[in-house]
């Protein structure tokens, strides 16, 4: 029983060793790729500050800001968009986006508002369809590395529909990568943009340039917004895939640390079940030996294997054989 035990317990150790190198690969490869993905958000930032900047001084050069994508109004349809990543092993990377964006969801159902769900990654797609949500679009392969094609295909789905009037409000659901340790869940208008933040922006303390502009600014505008929502998809694209190797890392890094545990745990378990077995064989060969001397030696064996009531409480043994005893 103890040796098939230990077999067992080997057999255990060597797959939680298989899968520690599995783990500790993952770890290695997500950290190389979390600069990667850091490099690639600090490369797409002078973009979106720049567009930013240019839609800012047009506001400035009275330009109309009553574009379809700046204008607010009734809402009675709200759309999502929910990026999460293809792969799990990242820890609660896509459950906290998906949880973020049904409790949002939740809440605009209660205020009595419709719903569409543009979804990024394959995660949030098998969630919400196995649950029955009415899934607008949905895109995979793209969450580990988005390039800004991708961001361009996601935004004409979700403009397209916003612009003919299917609904009046677009969320974006995504994790903002804050640092390797830190990342959070956000839930922010993507549109209608903020037009008062735009000509806030636009009517700032201090010194401003004067530009002409040709065409007028309202038709570089109309031009620029839709290149505008494109460079904030694609920003919140990166975030998410920084976030995910991030979380990835974490998560393979925690389960390296357990199997190296568990590890440590069956090795003592094993050890004290090999320890078992050694001292019983030992047991086994001394009584053998024993047994096999005090054959040969033809002596009388002062360990019985059985007592009876006779040999154990004294007042019940034979008057018989006791008188017997002392006539001899």
């Amino acid at each position: 029983m103890a040796g098939g035990k230990e077999r067992i317990l080997r057999r255990r150790i060597k797959s939680v060793q298989n899968t520690k190198k599995i783990t500790k690969a993952m770890e290695l490869i997500a950290a190389s790729r979390i600069v990667k993905a850091q490099q690639r958000v600090a490369a797409a930032r002078p973009y979106s500050e720049q567009i930013t900047e240019v839609i800012r001084s047009l506001a400035a050069g009275g330009a109309d800001l009553d574009h379809p994508l700046l204008r607010q109004g009734d809402v009675s349809k709200v759309a999502y968009v929910v990026v999460t990543a293809d792969r799990g092993l990242a820890g609660a990377y896509n459950s906290n986006v998906i949880r973020a964006a049904e409790r949002d969801l939740r809440a605009e159902g209660e205020a009595g508002r419709g719903y569409a769900l543009v979804l990024l990654g394959r995660k949030a797609e098998s969630y919400f369809r196995f649950r029955g949500y009415d899934i607008a679009a949905s895109f995979s392969g793209m969450s580990e590395q988005p390039t800004y094609e991708d961001a361009r295909r996601v935004a004409e789905a979700v403009t397209t529909p916003f612009l003919e009037g299917e609904f009046q409000l677009v969320k974006l659901v995504y994790t903002q990568f804050l640092s390797s340790s830190s990342q959070r869940v956000v839930v922010r208008q993507f549109m209608p943009l903020d037009a008062e933040a735009l000509a806030e922006a636009a009517g700032g303390d201090g010194p401003q340039a004067a530009y002409e502009f040709e065409p007028e600014p309202g038709q570089i505008l109309s031009r620029l917004l839709p290149r505008y929502v494109e460079a904030r998809l694609f920003a919140a694209m990166l975030d998410a895939a920084a976030s995910e190797h991030a979380a990835r890392q974490r998560a393979m890094k925690s389960a390296t640390e357990n199997a190296e545990e568990l590890i440590v745990k069956l090795s003592r378990v094993m050890n004290r079940a090999r320890q078992d077995s050694i001292t019983t064989e030992i047991m086994e060969i001394v009584g053998g030996a024993e047994a096999l001397r005090q054959a040969k030696a033809g002596g009388v064996d002062y360990l019985p294997d059985t007592l009876s009531n006779l040999d154990t409480f004294p007042d019940q043994i034979d008057p018989y054989r006791t008188s017997g005893a002392n006539r001899r």
